[in-house]
């Protein structure tokens, strides 16, 4: 900046970055690393200079900066499914949450786009081709979705959320335990006594619908005298009750459910209570996320805990860590779950 300009940006009153520096108590160099997004700062120089930044009102030049960084500070959350389910279902609030934390400590922003369309599909690929996102996380992939490996191709971070159902390389993931955490649940019905027990899936083209249903059928392999029934369902309340009507019209004496989804078993136990079923004195429920939903069940919902907005930290962790370092290798975060009792089983 020349000195005409320094006196131009004083006169007009506009912070300049020199006077953020002095605010913060750091030379400028370390100044504009945190403007300009580098993740190469103490965590005392940022917060010293994010404080000086809102206490004097500083508003970086983003498209000057732009050019000097080739960055955006834009991601993208790219979610496959509609918006009634994106935003109708508490596991999606959860990983925003968990991701909008993580990323407040960095100049990144987040953008959301459905991409459940091949029209969809192709925004998100111009998007990343014209260069106005940084990287992209990726949320509920279905079989084996091109997404991911056409955005690797193009040379940009990728994360997902959950297993991919394909192999696509190197591309670093979180989920959760899943096939444990059915397994866990479907035990306790088991240790229970209960010996008619039902399992309503997730989506088989989905890897958490996939391992949860592994995990019943483990817990149950080798166990004499048990009826073993299975209904599929979407993660969706709708998809619950209609899978309960089809086991109860199979088994009418089922005495168990482990749902693979919070949802699910809410529509699971609004089908038991209009067939005159008790819960959990004639059917025991169980479901999976212990959501908010889980809660104000009636009767409240015994549930497979996964830490959603924690694994939301962990997603942005890893894109972080690739934008910082684009040859690094990045192994999957895989979280544990647990089984929180309440009322229904």
């Amino acid at each position: 900046m020349t000195t005409q300009d320094s006196r131009r940006t004083r006169a007009s009153g506009r912070p300049t970055l020199e006077q953020v520096a002095i605010e913060a108590n750091v030379s400028r160099g370390t100044a504009s690393r945190v403007v300009n997004g580098s993740l190469e700062v103490s965590p005392w120089a940022l917060k010293a200079v994010q404080d000086a930044i809102r206490k004097l009102g500083y508003v970086p030049n983003h498209a000057a900066r732009s050019l000097v960084t080739q960055r955006s500070d834009t991601v993208l959350l790219v979610v496959s499914e509609s918006e009634d389910r994106v935003f109708g279902e508490p596991f999606f609030a959860s990983i925003v949450r968990g991701l909008s934390h993580e990323l407040s400590n960095t100049p990144l922003q987040l953008n959301l786009m459905m991409a459940n369309t091949p029209r969809q599909h192709g925004r998100v690929e111009q998007q990343v081709r014209n260069g106005h996102v940084d990287g992209v996380l990726l949320i509920s992939l279905h079989g084996d979705d091109p997404l991911p490996r056409n955005l690797m191709a193009a040379g940009t971070p990728v994360a997902l959320i959950g297993r991919p159902m394909s192999d696509i390389g190197a591309t670093p993931y979180v989920d959760a335990d899943n096939e444990s955490g059915a397994r866990i649940a479907t035990d306790y019905l088991y240790r229970q006594g209960r010996r008619r027990i039902a399992t309503i899936t997730g989506p088989q083209d989905m890897a958490a619908g996939i391992d949860r249903l592994a995990g019943f059928r483990s817990a149950l392999r080798g166990k004499r005298g048990v009826t073993r029934l299975v209904a599929q369902g979407d993660f969706g309340q709708a998809s619950g009750e209609a899978a309960t009507r089809e086991l109860l019209a199979k088994d009418p004496t089922l005495d168990a459910i482990f749902a693979a989804s919070d949802l699910m078993a809410a529509g699971a136990l609004r089908t038991l209570r209009a067939a005159g079923r008790r819960v959990p004195d004639d059917v025991a429920v169980i479901g999976f996320d212990d959501s908010e939903v889980a809660r104000h069940t009636d009767p409240t919902l015994t549930s497979v805990r996964q830490p959603i907005q924690e694994m939301g930290h962990e997603l942005a962790k890893l894109l972080i860590t690739q934008l910082r370092d684009r040859d690094t290798t990045l192994s999957p975060v895989i979280l544990p779950t647990e089984l929180i009792c309440r009322e229904s089983a």
